[in-house]
């Protein structure tokens, strides 16, 4: 299992209990995820997965059904 670590922007947190959400959608929802460190300051999840078990679309669409935006990086 070879993981990587991306560091991505989240919209929409006010409180830590969207924090809460935010994490529980990631490592809850999202198989591969193993970790994710969501701050609330600096409006990013810094998240740890297996690419080989999951993408970043999965994540996106997982904290969008939680009521977020996960903002993926530009193709080119």
């Amino acid at each position: 299992m070879a993981e990587t670590t991306t560091t991505l922007k989240v919209l929409g947190m006010h409180c830590n209990h969207c924090v809460m959400h935010v994490t529980n959608a990631l490592v809850e929802d999202v198989p591969g995820v193993s970790n994710a460190d969501v701050s609330l300051e600096k409006g990013e999840a810094t998240v740890t997965y297996d690419p080989a078990k999951t993408e970043l679309a999965a994540m996106a669409e997982a904290v969008s059904e939680a009521g977020y935006t996960l903002v993926l990086p530009s193709a080119g």
